[in-house]
Parts: structure tokens; C-alpha cells; sequence
């Protein structure tokens, strides 16, 4: 298991990428649409998304025979994402959000 990403919700994407690649010089923008956005400056890997899709959240990933063992382990249901991503969520301390996820062919884009 390895750490992911943070994820954050922002009422415009878009203008989020802005201010990032506009202040940190190292932003590279790795998927970007209008309600959800992945950025990464100097390897850390931050998430923009809209409430109404996700929430705000930590993201550690794992491959994807973990992925299922995880999820059968506890009874959750797997979701697909737009980018062929598959995880599930857990709720941690501080009703703080933790998300288990795994790429296609346990490889990070």
C-alpha cells in the first residue's frame, strides 16, 4: 500500500488548475474535465473534485487482487471511475474519508 492522493472539493475546477499552475511553477495538469481534475507538482498527486461527485479524501493505493481482498474483507462494492480506476471508500477517525484504490493493471497513469 502506498499513498496516492489528496482529493478536494472546489466549486470550480477549472479555476483551481489556474491558481495552482499559475503559484506552484512544478504543476503539471495529468487529467483535467469540468467536475474532476488531477494535478502533481514535485510528486505529490492532488485531486480537484465537485461535491456532488466526491468527497474530500485521502487516497492510498494498492493493486488490484488487495483491492478485492480489502473489499470482500469488509462487504463494500467496488466503483469504476472515468479513468478505469476502481475503489471504495472508509471512513476514519474524525469522520475523515479514506479511499482504497487500484489502477488497471496495478499501474499508476
Amino acid at each position: 500500500m502506498e499513498f496516492d492522493h489528496i482529493a478536494r472539493q472546489v466549486p470550480d475546477v477549472a479555476g483551481a488548475v489556474d491558481w495552482y499552475r499559475q503559484w506552484i511553477p512544478a504543476t503539471e495538469v495529468l487529467y483535467q474535465d469540468p467536475t474532476w481534475a488531477l494535478i502533481e507538482a514535485d510528486g505529490v498527486r492532488l485531486a480537484f473534485v465537485t461535491a456532488s461527485q466526491h468527497p474530500d479524501h485521502l487516497a492510498w493505493r494498492v493493486t488490484n487482487a488487495e483491492l478485492e481482498q480489502m473489499a470482500a474483507d469488509r462487504g463494500t462494492q467496488i466503483n469504476l471511475h472515468r479513468d478505469a480506476s476502481r475503489s471504495f471508500y472508509l471512513t476514519g477517525p474524525g469522520d475523515s474519508v479514506i479511499e482504497i484504490v487500484a489502477y488497471p493493471n496495478d499501474v499508476r497513469p
